[in-house]
């Protein structure tokens, strides 16, 4: 599956769709996969990917394909 997507309206890198999610660069992004979740805004698919914001920290963050939300599994 090819790491690429497409994420409101416009194809991203992993490491795009994390700087999505975190708002910042990060260091290094894994492959992008799909999730079984809806969007809790729109009901559109989510997708995952798991990014180092920095060199301590591993966060698994959350994107809707369709619309502005996104979370992460920080605390």
């Amino acid at each position: 599956m090819a790491d690429n997507r497409v994420v409101q309206g416009r194809m991203v890198t992993p490491a795009a769709l994390a700087e999505m999610i975190e708002g910042e660069d990060v260091m290094d992004a894994e492959a992008i996969s799909e999730t079984d979740r809806e969007c809790p805004d729109c009901g559109g698919d989510v997708l995952e990917v798991g990014y180092m914001p920095s060199v301590t920290e591993f966060v698994t963050g959350w994107k809707c394909q369709d619309c502005d939300w996104a979370d992460t599994d920080r605390d």
